[in-house]
């Protein structure tokens, strides 16, 4: 049996297919065993890659992104999200929700886990015509606490998660005016990544995890939430079940899990919105980023997104 060792920004939903990957027992069909630890904080993963308590990190593109042509060569070569699974919550109601909505007032964007909460959304807004600007953002705290915040009434608007938009939505401290699944395109939001040193010498079990996490997506088109709530409630037993449950279906409806090759047209978006957010110096190329050789290998009828 062979090992890999999986570091990851967080334990979250939207990382499902690798769960249920385990759980189907797909990887060990491969021969292959996986181990993932989430690192607190985040920044642990690349901790990890080097002192090789990690084989792979699983997080954010734009971190690979950004140190591009910097101090860390790194290979990006699958995806767990085709989408970015992330809402806009606000106090009220807001069912013809438009961003110009936002102009003047202030929006809550969690940044403790990273950056992408809040520059992604700054590039649909920008992308929709308002300068974003326009729009005071509040950053680099935790979600927790400005959930906490937002809910005593600091700002108009927060940036989160679809676990934590739902959960705000059945308490009834605010409401989904914008699910970024359903309005923010494709884009490849968590990525797995090995460092460039590593990367000829894992290949092969990388192979055998991504055609296990490929079959996992695939089983995933064909399940509602409720047949996965004995996984939800295993790994996130603090959270009401109907909670995930309707975060899940969400993400179940989407293309969040489609495939997990990732779109060079997708990936060049996301690297425009970063560099229209001086987050990195050049948007860098698809091929210097991204190495399609592990994806390429899938079956054909795996390789690409499905169709609903």
């Amino acid at each position: 049996m062979l090992h890999l060792n999986i570091s990851a920004t967080a334990h979250a939903l939207n990382y499902l297919p690798q769960y249920h990957a385990d759980q189907q027992g797909l990887f060990a069909a491969r021969g292959l065993a996986v181990d993932a630890t989430a690192r607190d904080p985040w920044t642990g993963v690349l901790d990890d890659l080097d002192s090789g308590a990690a084989d792979v990190a699983l997080g954010g593109l734009w971190v690979p992104a950004m140190y591009a042509d910097g101090p860390r060569e790194l290979v990006v070569f699958a995806q767990v999200n085709h989408q970015f699974p992330k809402a806009l919550v606000t106090r009220d109601v807001r069912p013809d929700f438009a961003w110009s909505e936002l102009v003047g007032k202030t929006v809550l964007a969690p940044g403790i886990g990273g950056s992408a909460p809040y520059a992604f959304t700054a590039g649909l807004i920008r992308e929709s015509g308002v300068d974003p600007t326009t729009i005071t953002f509040l950053r680099d705290l935790s979600t927790p606490m400005f959930v906490e915040l937002f809910e005593a009434g600091l700002g108009e608007a927060i940036v989160t998660d679809l676990v934590t938009a739902e959960t705000m939505q059945h308490k009834g401290t605010g409401y989904i005016a914008n699910d970024y699944t359903i309005t923010g395109g494709l884009g490849p939001n968590s990525v797995y990544y090995c460092r460039a040193d590593r990367y000829a010498e894992l290949n092969d079990r990388l192979v055998r995890f991504t055609s296990a996490l490929q079959e996992s997506m695939d089983l995933l088109r064909s399940v509602t939430s409720v047949v996965l709530q004995p996984l939800l409630a295993a790994h996130w037993p603090a959270i009401a079940l109907d909670t995930l449950s309707s975060a899940c279906e969400r993400m179940l409806q989407s293309h969040t899990w489609d495939t997990a090759r990732i779109d060079p047209e997708a990936a060049d978006r996301w690297m425009r919105i970063l560099h229209d957010e001086k987050m990195v110096r050049t948007a860098p190329p698809f091929a210097d980023l991204i190495d399609t050789t592990i994806t390429d290998k899938l079956a054909p009828a795996s390789a690409s997104a499905s169709v609903r």
